[in-house]
């Protein structure tokens, strides 16, 4: 049976990429949006309805995240892989970013609840058919950034910083029912919604500093995914791996 992905923020960016890179190796996807609905139901037509669904919920309510793991569910019969990609309000702008001095807590809280609040509530969500089956994966996506802040993006690099612990611990205790927790970093990605408004200055910054020379592409972090979903990363949990074109080396 096909393997079925809960891809979170998945109308557009990031998220679409992934959903298309999945359908391409074979799984069945589901697309997760929250304001997007026109995206995200004419990215799953254009996948087909035999291979994608696209569903409503704002990862931060449990209560919407339950009710689309519900229906997800009973459409394809199952999920076997959450991909907690969702991006709550950010773009990465160089120049209207606030310094730290000008931030408020508000700001933090609104990035933390989209990042860990969201993955939270989907990873419980799908945890009971996860321990019934004795397997599953859950994949978060991460950034370089809190290991190289070439930009200060306080808020985001600090949710996204606390993704990396949140994985560790769940793939620790949730190692024994079969189920597995890694995380993908990608670097600053060219080009996606919410990297569009990045400065050329920005990009050639970190294409001259990468050994690679290269800014990293959507697509690359996607592969690595589409892999993290397959059976042959059965073995693989508790990982951090950054696709940056080396920029961070660990």
């Amino acid at each position: 049976m096909k393997r079925t992905v809960l891809v979170t923020g998945s109308s557009r960016g990031l998220g679409a990429t992934i959903a298309k890179a999945l359908v391409e190796k074979g799984f069945n996807v589901v697309i997760n949006y929250y304001k997007s609905k026109e995206k995200a139901e004419g990215l799953a037509s254009e996948l087909g309805e035999q291979n994608a669904i696209a569903l409503y919920a704002d990862v931060t309510n449990r209560q919407e995240v339950d009710e689309m793991v519900k229906v997800a569910t009973d459409y394809f019969g199952q999920i076997d892989v959450v991909v907690n990609n969702a991006l709550v309000d950010f773009k990465f702008d160089p120049i209207q970013q606030k310094s730290f001095i000008d931030l408020s807590w508000k700001d933090y809280q609104k990035q933390l609840d989209g990042t860990l609040k969201g993955a939270f509530n989907v990873t419980q969500s799908v945890l009971p058919q996860f321990m019934e089956r004795q397997n599953g994966s859950i994949i978060s996506i991460g950034t370089n950034l809190y290991q190289n802040p070439v930009v200060p993006y306080h808020e985001y690099t600090t949710a996204k910083a606390g993704l990396i612990g949140f994985t560790r611990n769940i793939a620790s205790e949730l190692g024994q029912y079969g189920i597995k927790a890694n995380v993908v970093s990608g670097g600053l990605l060219k080009v996606t919604d919410a990297s569009s408004v990045t400065t050329q200055e920005v990009f050639e910054l970190i294409a001259n500093s990468t050994p690679m020379r290269k800014v990293t592409t959507p697509e690359q972090v996607a592969h690595l995914v589409v892999f993290l979903s397959s059976k042959e990363a059965e073995g693989v949990t508790g990982q951090n791996f950054t696709v940056d074109g080396g920029l961070t080396m660990n």
